[in-house]
C-alpha cells in the first residue's frame, strides 16, 4: 500500500526524525528529574531519621529506659511520618507501632503489632534497611508500604528501631511519573502535529513551484513563481527560478529576433546574389565575360553571407557567456591598441587619411583578446570607411579617472545624429547615409555585445566639430573595467 503524498515528503521524515530526538532528550531529562526527586526524598527521610534517633538514643542514655519509653508513646500518640520500635535484650518487642495487617478467623481484617525488629539476622551495632509493610489506608483498604529506617543497640543493650513511613513519597512519585508520562504524551502529539502542518506547507509551496515547471516544459515560458517576500529559502528558490525564467525569455525572444532578422536582411543579400548570377550568366552567354569571373562574382556574395552568419553567431555567443567571457585573460591594452595601429594605419594612409595614435602604458584588462580585437577593429574600420578623403582618424588608449580603461577612435566623418545614435548598436541596422556602402549592419551591434560580456560599455558622443566641409565627425568610446588583482 502506498503512503500518501504527505508522509513521503521530506519535510515530514525530517520531522519526525527531530521528534524522535526530542522524544529522546526529554525521555533523558524526564528519567534525571525522576531520580533526582527519588534520591532527594530518600536523603531528606534519611536526615529526618537520623535526627530522631539521635533525640531518642539521647532521651535513653541520660535518663534511662522508661524515659525512652514513655516518649515514644507520646509520639505514637501524637502520631507523625515516624515508625518505632523498642526491644528488649531478646529482640522482643516493648513500646512500638510497626504493624502488620491479616485477615483473622471471622474474615475480617486485623491490625497486628509487630514484636519483632524489621531487620532479620540483626546483630549489634547500627544498621540501616529498607522493607515493606501493609497497612490500611483511609479508605479501609489494605496497601503495601515502603519504609526506611535505622536499628540501633543501645548502651544497656536494649534495641531501638526508628524509620519513616515512605508512603506518601512514594504517592508523590507515583503522581510525578504520571505527570511526565502525560507531558511526554503531549510532546509527542504536539511534534507529531506540527509536523503534518509544516510538511503540509511546505508540500503547498514546493507544489507551487513543480506547477511552475510543468507549465514551462508545456512551452509557457510567461509562469512565474509567486513570491511572499518573506524572506525564507523557498523565497529565494523562487526567485532564483522566476530569473532564470526571464533570462530563458530573453534568450528565446533574442533567438526568435535574430532568425526573423538574419532571414529579413538575407532576403536582399540573396535576392542580389540571385541577380548578379543571372547577369553573369547572361554575360557569359553574350561572350562578354568569362566563366571564372562570373564564378568569383558568385564567391563574393557568399563570402559577404557567410561573414553575416559568422558576426551573428559570434554575438550569440557572446550573449549567451552571460558575464563570462570565453577563454579570458589579462593582458595589457595598450599592446591591443598599438597592434590595431600598426594594421590599420596603411590601410587609413591609402584613402588619403591622416592617422595617429595616443596610447598609454600599463592598462591591464581582463578578457578574451581576440574579441576585443575584433570589436575595436570593427570601430576603426568604420571610420575609416565614412570619413572622407583629406580626413583624419585618431586612436587612444587611456585610463580614465575613474580607473576604467577606455579605447576610443575619434573621426572627421559625417557622424551620427544624436537621436540615432541608440539604433546604431542594434542588430541590422543601417543609417540611410551608409546604404551605399558594403555591410550587414552587425559591425557596431558585435561592438556592443563585446562590451556588455566584458561588463563595459560603448558611448557614441560628436567628434571634433565640422571642419573643412565635413564632421562634425563621431568619437566611439570602448569603456573596461580594469583588471583585479
Amino acid at each position: 500500500m502506498k503512503l500518501p503524498s504527505l508522509f513521503r515528503r521530506t519535510p515530514f521524515r525530517l520531522t519526525l526524525l527531530f521528534l524522535a530526538l526530542f522524544a529522546a532528550a526529554a525521555s533523558a531529562i524526564l528519567a534525571y528529574v525522576y531520580v533526582a526527586s527519588a534520591q532527594e526524598a530518600q536523603a531528606r527521610a534519611r536526615s529526618d531519621v537520623v535526627a530522631e534517633n539521635a533525640a531518642l538514643t539521647a532521651i535513653h542514655r541520660e535518663r534511662g529506659g522508661d524515659a525512652l519509653n514513655q516518649a515514644l508513646v507520646d509520639r505514637i500518640l501524637t502520631g507523625g511520618p515516624f515508625l518505632y520500635l523498642y526491644m528488649d535484650r531478646e529482640g522482643q518487642g516493648i513500646t512500638g507501632n510497626l504493624s502488620v495487617t491479616a485477615e483473622g478467623t471471622d474474615g475480617q481484617t486485623q491490625r497486628q503489632t509487630l514484636n519483632e525488629s524489621p531487620i532479620p539476622n540483626y546483630e549489634s551495632g547500627e544498621h540501616w534497611a529498607t522493607f515493606r509493610f501493609t497497612d490500611i489506608d483511609p479508605d479501609g483498604k489494605v496497601v503495601r508500604k515502603e519504609a526506611f529506617g535505622v536499628q540501633t543497640t543501645l548502651s544497656n543493650g536494649e534495641m531501638l528501631y526508628v524509620g519513616e513511613d515512605l508512603g506518601d513519597t512514594e504517592a508523590y512519585l507515583a503522581r510525578l511519573t504520571q505527570a511526565l508520562w502525560m507531558a511526554m504524551g503531549m510532546v509527542l502529539l504536539l511534534g507529531a502535529g506540527g509536523g503534518l502542518l509544516i510538511s503540509r506547507n511546505v508540500e503547498r509551496a514546493m507544489g507551487r513551484l513543480n506547477t511552475v515547471v510543468a507549465a514551462v516544459q508545456d512551452g509557457d515560458l510567461k509562469a512565474r513563481v509567486a513570491v511572499k517576500n518573506s524572506g525564507d529559502e523557498l523565497d529565494e528558490l523562487g526567485v532564483g527560478l522566476n530569473g532564470m525564467l526571464d533570462r530563458l525569455e530573453q534568450s528565446m525572444a533574442s533567438i526568435r529576433h535574430a532568425g526573423d532578422a538574419i532571414a529579413h536582411d538575407l532576403r536582399s543579400p540573396l535576392t542580389r546574389m540571385r541577380a548578379k548570377l543571372e547577369v553573369a550568366l547572361i554575360d557569359a552567354e553574350g561572350g562578354h565575360i568569362d566563366g571564372v569571373d562570373a564564378l568569383q562574382v558568385a564567391l563574393d556574395e557568399a563570402d559577404t553571407l557567410l561573414k553575416t552568419f559568422n558576426t551573428v553567431l559570434a554575438i550569440a555567443r557572446l550573449q549567451a557567456a552571460a558575464g563570462r567571457v570565453p577563454d579570458a585573460a589579462v593582458f595589457d591594452a595598450a599592446d591591443l591598441a598599438a597592434d590595431m595601429a600598426e594594421l590599420y594605419e596603411p590601410a587609413a594612409e591609402d584613402k588619403g587619411l591622416d592617422f595617429s595614435a595616443e596610447i598609454e602604458r600599463g592598462l591591464m584588462i581582463e578578457g578574451a583578446r581576440p574579441f576585443l580585437a575584433q570589436a575595436l577593429a570593427n570601430v576603426i574600420d568604420n571610420a575609416i570607411k565614412y570619413t572622407p578623403v583629406g580626413g583624419a582618424v585618431m586612436l587612444r588608449a587611456r585610463r580614465r579617472s575613474s580607473g576604467d580603461i577606455e579605447f576610443s577612435v575619434t573621426d572627421t566623418g559625417p557622424g551620427v545624429p544624436e537621436e540615432d545614435r541608440p539604433r546604431v548598436i542594434e542588430r541590422f541596422v543601417r543609417l540611410d547615409n551608409s546604404r551605399s556602402e558594403a555591410g550587414s549592419g552587425l559591425g557596431l551591434s558585435l561592438v556592443g555585445a563585446v562590451m556588455e560580456a566584458h561588463l563595459g560599455r560603448i558611448q557614441l558622443d560628436e567628434g571634433p566639430g565640422a571642419y573643412g566641409g565635413s564632421g562634425p565627425g563621431l568619437r566611439v568610446a570602448l569603456v573596461l573595467p580594469p583588471a583585479t588583482e
